[in-house]
């Protein structure tokens, strides 16, 4: 399996035209392409800044041509699960009519939309490739090809892998962002390469709250990764 991650501008996808005129993202949950009605059912986590700019967004959602049905499954502040039906585009068809598949969630924020696309085989990537330099605008931002035993452990470790992705979540932007800075600078290299008091300045904070800052996301790091291993223990039992 060949496996994409392709950052694509599409012409005709209402998401991205939205989210070209609104500061809103989405991120989709659950998609059901149609392909005798030539349409795309998903779910999805529509997410701004603010609550006018929700409401605007999905206003301008709601009104785009190639929007068949959208509806609210849920909202809160500026969150909202929204459930949509739009007409294919073309970059849907030509993935599919060239052997292609969707094979990860669609994310869409500032005019671009992120696809996990598939392949069996090089010549229909290629060809479909080829093929999506005609209506869209798109680059290849990572190409990985699986053997059958690699796929088989992709999905056989796949609870382990959400453990570690939740412990990563549960970081607040500030825990994120100081456990990032300190791992860039040096801080965990032997010898370090950065220290507690330069952090700290470049923080314009204490030593002692880059300190905290460090313990807290570390701690949650390490109880995603302990939990995976566990799950991963289980799993070989």
């Amino acid at each position: 399996m060949i496996d994409l991650d392709i950052d694509m501008r599409q012409y005709d996808c209402p998401f991205i035209d939205t989210t070209d005129d609104v500061d809103i993202a989405f991120s989709a949950v659950q998609w059901q392409l149609d392909t005798d009605a030539e349409k795309l059912e998903t779910r999805l986590i529509a997410k701004t800044e603010s609550r006018g700019a929700l409401e605007d967004g999905l206003r301008a959602l709601r009104e785009h041509p190639n929007m068949t049905n959208c509806y609210i499954l849920s909202k809160r502040d500026t969150t909202a699960e929204i459930g949509t039906k739009i007409e294919q585009t073309n970059a849907m068809r030509t993935i599919q009519n060239n052997g292609g598949y969707i094979t990860g969630p669609f994310q869409i924020e500032n005019g671009r939309e992120r696809w996990h696309v598939g392949f069996d085989a090089d010549e229909d990537e290629d060809r479909a490739l080829a093929a999506l330099e005609r209506h869209n605008d798109f680059s290849v931002q990572d190409r990985d090809q699986f053997g059958p035993s690699t796929l088989f452990d992709l999905l056989e470790n796949s609870e382990s892998a959400m453990q570690l992705l939740e412990g990563c979540r549960a970081l607040t932007d500030t825990e994120r962002e100081t456990f990032k800075v300190a791992s860039r600078n040096g801080y965990y290299e032997t010898p370090r390469e950065t220290t507690l008091d330069e952090l700290a300045d470049h923080f314009d904070i204490s030593k002692t709250a880059v300190s905290m800052n460090l313990r807290r996301s570390e701690r949650k790091v390490l109880e995603g990764v302990l939990g995976a291993i566990e799950r991963m223990d289980d799993d070989q039992l």
